[in-house]
């Protein structure tokens, strides 16, 4: 089987979905490599690299949908919501598909839902996986690809956030006196999170963080912050698979009351809060930046899913009440190097897994395989996804 390596088409995004270094892995798999001519350049791996190691490089998209088997993407159609359904017409019945398709995300400015944007995947007739939809299990953790994308997210958001801020972060002894450091809060401490409390560490600043989650308290001082404890009921507060579950707005209303003291304390705040399949809860009100001093810097990596904090603009930079508010799009793609070999490793661990002796195998012989598979046969497969769209659900097939 061929996989097809197309550059990446979302505006902006310099990752590419495979790296010269895993051709070789990827063959010991009986899988060849294709690659559009440049997909890898704006992350640092020219073609000569991926010939070297014994990749074919097409002139063109069109060419590598045409000639492969399987097509791996960083940002496929439903992830990239800009100019991805020029890859729809390329697709053809039977071809499998597999990145980033949004599964789970939020309507776009374009006005398509992600019912839409799923069922035009599945018309193409194309078998697709979506990345997103990885189950954190130990098995399949060299293959989670949202949490790799994630912590890139969590590294960058700090130095986005040090860049923005009238103040250094460490504290220094100077001839001039003795700096303070910054304090910098982190809410939401999973895999971005973390990352974030991490690098912010590393460069000197004073960081405390808080998670709904009362587990995740172990987590944070293992990293040398201070975890903020918050007087609120809590027990139902992640999900099966580990992530936090939405609670109710008379919750997320105390929450906010509570967290305003702490938030007004800090220089930096970065946000991480997102719900698989729900907008972001809003945990910084217009008030409480009200109540921040000054030069302080708001980070929402929640953005693009509606926001953590209320004045949030995604893809934009703004100040409100003298605080500048960052609401990035895409993160990991300002470290398009690291990230494309994070997520190649991952992709390349997923196909080893779903191709044997030259075939797929069938989702039913493997739970990784089962749960990621999004359309196939010209249907949106997913239990998950269908339900979670308003889709009924699919009858089985008898006799």
């Amino acid at each position: 089987m061929i996989v097809g390596v197309p550059k990446e088409i979302y505006p902006g995004e310099r990752r590419v979905a495979l790296t010269p270094v895993v051709v070789p892995m990827l063959a010991k798999a009986g899988l060849e490599v294709a690659i559009e001519a440049g997909a890898g350049v704006e992350a640092g791996y020219p073609d000569g690299q991926y010939q070297e190691k014994g990749a074919k490089v097409l002139p063109d998209r069109a060419a590598v949908f045409a000639q492969t088997d399987i097509i791996v993407q960083v940002l496929g159609h439903g992830a990239n919501d800009k100019n991805g359904d020029s890859d729809l017409r390329l697709m053809r019945r039977g071809q499998a598909l597999v990145g980033f398709l949004r599964p789970l995300g939020s309507p776009s400015k374009d006005g398509k839902t992600d019912a839409s944007r799923v069922q035009e995947i599945a018309q193409t007739g194309v078998t697709s996986f979506a990345v997103e939809l990885m189950p954190r299990t130990t098995r399949a953790q060299s293959m989670d690809a949202l949490s790799s994308m994630a912590s890139i997210a969590g590294y960058k958001a700090v130095l986005e956030v040090a860049n923005a801020l009238p103040r250094i972060f460490p504290m220094m002894t100077t001839a001039a006196g003795t700096i303070t450091p910054s304090r910098v809060l982190i809410i939401g401490v999973g895999v971005a999170g973390l990352q974030a409390i991490a690098t912010a560490r590393r460069l000197g600043a004073v960081v405390s963080a808080y998670d709904v989650r009362p587990a995740a308290k172990e987590q944070v001082q293992s990293l040398g912050a201070r975890f903020v404890e918050l007087p609120l009921e809590t027990q139902d507060s992640q999900d099966a698979r580990g992530y936090a579950k939405a609670q109710d707005e008379a919750f997320y209303a105390k929450q906010r009351e509570l967290l305003g003291k702490v938030i007004a304390e800090n220089d930096a705040v970065i946000t991480t809060a997102v719900v698989p399949g729900k907008k972001a809860p809003v945990l910084v009100t217009a008030e409480m930046v009200k109540g921040m001093a000054p030069g302080s810097v708001i980070l929402d990596l929640a953005a693009e899913r509606g926001g953590n904090c209320e004045l949030t603009r995604a893809g934009e930079t703004i100040v409100e009440h003298g605080v500048t508010l960052i609401g990035p799009i895409n993160l990991a793609s300002g470290v398009p190097h690291h990230a494309s070999q994070m997520y190649a490793r991952n992709l390349t661990s997923f196909l080893a897994n779903l191709v044997k002796d030259g075939k797929m195998r069938p989702p039913e012989s493997d739970d990784i395989i089962r749960d990621t598979l999004l359309t196939q046969g010209g249907e949106v497969v997913n239990a998950r996804v269908r339900e979670l769209l308003g889709l009924p659900g699919l009858v089985a097939q008898t006799g």
